[in-house]
């Protein structure tokens, strides 16, 4: 029986999972390992590499429906990732699996029926497999890309939410049908029972993954994908400065001619004006290339406004 409350940090996690032991997938999901005795929900979490914070949003949400707000930058999106990761290898190796060998141990294989019942769960769990199977090969490296700093132009968390399904739908149909028309003897009542018993729940068990994709991880991968909107100038230059840093230092030449060349200059006015042939600005100009990695105007001014190689003002607004 569900104990509804919000868990704490300093709460037992053997009274988190005694109130709740429908949170013990949740505890696997998460890696957490069983064997914890009565240390507290931090303790373990902190002990076993697993996001605090995180943990206790996910187990409100599925335990009582408490969300947190949207912009909720506290939760991690690389714990909710390894979670659903998890969850996902969970339901198709063995949660579906494990459903469909019951039904085909309770189902009489020589009744038309019974085997139409057995395809018609085989072509549901083929759909929820495409379905997670989608999110693993776009939705996942998608993110593993934002984590990194990169952010794909044809792609955002949006797209993704535009067409989330809630798979459910498929599994309430087939126990209705089996409830309603499936002929059974006595003897395998009690099986019948028990695998629409693990049906149900696997019911409740998609509900909530997909809920806690929709209501939890779709507003924290917005989060991220606007900070790195907002940071990107930032993020270039900063980026552009560190990899500058480590390579071959400039030569004074190959200064003057990145500030001649930001001063919008040919090579041959480069030449006029440093008394060298057009050949050797090429050459300086090649070295610069390969010394910076740079190869756009903007990205050698900004080099040059972060290393002081030129007046700031020349690009200030006219009064």
């Amino acid at each position: 029986m569900k104990k509804m409350k919000l868990y704490e940090a300093d709460d037992k996690m053997i009274d988190l999972i005694s109130d709740n032991y429908t949170m013990l997938q949740g505890l696997s999901a998460f890696g957490i390992r069983l064997g914890f005795g009565d240390k507290t929900v931090s303790e373990i979490c902190d002990e076993q590499g697993v996001d605090c914070h995180t943990f206790l949003t996910v187990v409100n949400f599925l335990i009582n429906g408490y969300a947190p707000k949207e912009t909720d930058e506290k939760i991690s999106v690389q714990t909710l990732l390894n979670y659903l990761r998890a969850s996902h290898r969970y339901f198709l190796d063995y949660q579906l699996p494990s459903i469909r060998k019951k039904l085909a141990d309770t189902l009489n294989q020589n009744d038309n029926l019974a085997t139409l019942i057995l395809s018609l769960y085989d072509e549901y769990a083929h759909d929820i497999r495409k379905h997670m199977r989608y999110e693993e090969k776009t939705l996942f490296p998608y993110v593993e890309a934002l984590l990194t700093g990169e952010q794909k132009p044809d792609y955002n968390v949006d797209i993704f939410s535009k067409h989330h399904s809630d798979t459910t739908g498929k599994f309430h149909e087939l126990k209705n049908i089996i409830i309603k028309y499936l002929p059974h003897d006595g003897l395998t009542n009690n099986q019948l029972t028990a695998t629409l018993y693990d049906i149900y729940n696997n019911e409740e068990w998609l509900s909530n993954h997909s809920n806690v994709e929709e209501v939890l991880f779709v507003p924290a991968i917005r989060i991220m994908e606007q900070r790195l909107k907002s940071n990107d100038v930032s993020y270039k230059i900063s980026s552009i400065i560190k990899k500058t840093d480590r390579r071959e230092p400039l030569s004074e030449r190959e200064k003057e001619i990145i500030a001649c060349l930001i001063q919008g200059m040919s090579n041959k006015e480069i030449a006029n004006r440093l008394f060298i042939s057009v050949n050797t600005v090429t050459t300086h100009r090649r070295n610069i290339v390969r010394k910076l990695q740079i190869h756009s105007l903007a990205g050698l001014t900004i080099y040059a406004i972060a290393n002081n190689l030129i007046d700031k003002s020349l690009f200030a607004d006219d009064k």
